[in-house]
């Protein structure tokens, strides 16, 4: 540690090192070692679920003993975790920078609109905002990727996206 931190803040940094150079759990003890004898997951429940999810059902006996082992297992994850307490924590928000500084980084006001505004006219009957069409967009960094980069199959400026119908009548 530096010497111009204070004596209080290096036993506190102290103390956070030596806390988590010990952990308490593992994620190996929050997934069971071995499946549980008596599922709570029915097959008519797993059924349920997925057609309540818009998911397609298991193809065969097999398929849905797996499906139901791996809920059984994100189940007992769930139930490791609610068990944890977490009295005089406060609940977190959102996952960012909840700090004064970052609230106030993302704080939206006049002053950092003004330069949009200034380049919108009113147009229309109902005087409706527009971008200013004499003035121009500088896109450089925002529109200049390539949209078909990752694409397996093109044609031009199109992705080719083959489904059962298409590959049928191409091989026909």
């Amino acid at each position: 540690m530096s010497k111009s931190i204070p004596s209080a803040a290096r036993n506190s940094y102290r103390h956070i090192a030596q806390l988590l150079s010990k952990p308490t759990w593992s994620v190996r003890s929050l997934v069971p070692s071995e499946p549980s004898r008596t599922p709570t997951i029915t097959p008519k429940q797993l059924h349920h679920l997925l057609r309540l999810s818009a998911l397609p059902q298991p193809a065969s006996p097999a398929a849905e003993a797996s499906m139901i082992a791996t809920l059984e297992s994100q189940l007992h994850f769930v139930r490791a975790i609610q068990q944890v307490d977490t009295t005089g924590v406060e609940p977190l928000r959102s996952i960012r920078d909840e700090t004064a500084a970052g609230l106030e980084e993302a704080t939206i006001s006049m002053e950092s609109l003004k330069e949009a505004l200034e380049n919108e006219e009113s147009w229309g009957r109902c005087r409706r905002p527009r971008r200013r069409r004499d003035i121009p967009v500088d896109a450089a960094g925002v529109e200049d990727w390539d949209a078909l980069a990752t694409a397996s199959q093109k044609v031009g400026r199109y992705f080719v996206v083959k489904s059962g119908k298409l590959a049928a009548t191409v091989e026909s």
